[in-house]
């Protein structure tokens, strides 16, 4: 049994591959691509946050409306949406600027002549027209916005970006603000002091959807002011737009109103820090094209969310969600797999390149693992050589005799190495020159030592 056991133990220590080496050999390339694309996804960051802040408006405002909106679909994909009221565009920039929200609901023109206040924010682009309304008590009625000096009107607080929007209006027509009485109320109670009698005129800017909108439009006694020349005002005014309220389009059977009225309209636009994480750009831009996409009192089907009439710049993803569309992985995945494909596919391709030349290390690597097994055995082979040359005279036998013994030793060595089958040949000839060298060793001692 003990020379079957032998046998078999040799067996063993020849196997089709070494998987220690092969570890071994492809353990640095291993750890540099490991290095990389820790490196890479730190640098790309593909995971956006799971909570952000929106600035919205007045209490009962489209804006917080819209606000609820957005923070229902940003929901169905795992992210909080925390809305912040404030008193309008003015508001919401110095939010921004403060870092006190992420992104927020500003009116165009509202960063015309401040460009401070546009540094570091990006547009999301415009949502909707929020035209500009002017209701005044019939027994106040105008024609002409010159119609209103002496007259009591609410502008709203700074805040809102209303009053800044109306005085350039009034400066076109030569009006000073001294000229009138302007009340600095919020729109629900200036509302309650117009229909009380106590203000002849109420000015707010807002969507149509606006309930207070909604409701002064059908209140008796209650005028809405014609804006017959607001052609002339966006062309004074650039950010403006000329928009018309169709006869009959609130009650088409009450005939409210009974007839078209011409507005001045701001639009309302997203606007955020440019640090805000690329991937809720693009979840903020889809539910935009959602929201904001169909027909309104002012629009047609698809004329928004677009990248135009806003002075801010419009974000990169913004802009490309607008020329084509959703990104085609969202189209087929989740938007979490989708954003991380979407943003690492870079580095993906960047680190398959890398790999190719790495990859044709690790062979060569690896062969010469397991011929270093054999070959760092030649070394003492060739010291034993020398040895054996170096020795002179009488006491050559005795240098013999131990370099014998140590080829012994060796020999028991190297058959100890386990090595893969396609290498044994290597082994093989190492035996044989371990006996070559013996041999040399042997016939190099005097006869009778020999014997």
């Amino acid at each position: 049994m003990k020379p079957l056991h032998r046998a078999m133990s040799n067996i063993r220590k020849f196997t089709q591959f070494s998987f220690r080496d092969l570890v071994a050999a492809t353990g640095p390339t291993v750890f540099i691509i490991a290095g990389l694309c820790a490196l890479a996804y730190v640098l790309v960051d593909p995971t956006p946050p799971r909570h952000v802040t929106l600035g919205t408006g007045q209490e009962n405002s489209v804006y917080e409306e819209l606000g609820k909106k957005y923070a229902a679909s940003l929901a169905r994909h795992g992210v909080k949406v925390t809305l912040v009221r404030s008193l309008g565009s003015q508001e919401n920039l110095q939010k921004l600027n403060e870092r006190k929200v992420d992104i927020a609901f500003v009116q165009s023109g509202s960063t015309e002549q401040a460009e401070t206040q546009r540094t570091g924010l990006v547009s999301l682009g415009s949502l909707f027209t929020e035209p500009v309304w002017l209701f005044m008590r019939d027994s106040a009625k105008v024609s002409q916005l010159t119609g209103i000096k002496g007259l009591k009107i609410n502008l709203g607080p700074e805040g809102t970006g209303v009053p800044k929007l109306f005085k350039q209006a009034l400066a076109l027509n030569g009006i000073e603000p001294s000229e009138l009485t302007i009340g600095a109320l919020e729109n629900t109670p200036a509302t309650v002091e117009l229909l009380e009698g106590r203000i002849d005129g109420l000015v707010f800017s807002s969507g149509p959807e606006s309930l207070l909108v909604q409701m002064l439009l059908q209140t008796p006694g209650i005028s809405l002011v014609n804006f017959s020349q607001a052609e002339a005002y966006t062309r004074r005014l650039p950010f403006m737009s000329h928009v018309v309220l169709p006869r009959g389009i609130v009650d088409v059977g009450r005939d409210i109103p009974t007839q078209d009225y011409h507005l001045i309209a701001p639009t309302a636009t997203l606007v955020a820090r440019a640090d805000l994480h690329p991937a809720l750009v693009d979840l903020f831009v889809q539910a935009a094209s959602v929201i904001h996409g169909g027909t309104g009192w002012f629009q047609q089907q698809g004329q928004f969310p677009s990248a135009r009439y806003t002075e801010i710049p419009v974000a990169r993803e913004a802009a490309k969600f607008y020329k084509d569309g959703p990104p085609l992985l969202q189209r087929y995945m989740t938007f979490w797999l989708a954003n991380f494909f979407d943003r690492m596919w870079v580095v993906v391709v960047a680190l398959a390149a890398l790999l190719i030349p790495l990859s044709k290390v690790v062979p060569p690597l690896y062969v010469w693992r397991i011929r270093s097994r054999v070959y760092r055995w030649y070394g003492q082979l060739r010291t034993v050589e020398q040895e054996l040359e170096a020795a002179r005279g009488e006491g050559r036998d005795a240098v013999c005799a131990g370099l014998l013994k140590r080829l012994d030793e060796i020999e028991e060595m190297v058959n100890q190495i386990s090595i893969p089958l396609a290498f044994a040949d290597g082994l093989y000839g190492l035996r044989s020159h371990i006996n070559f060298v013996r041999q040399r060793v042997t016939n190099a001692m005097a006869p009778a030592a020999v014997a």
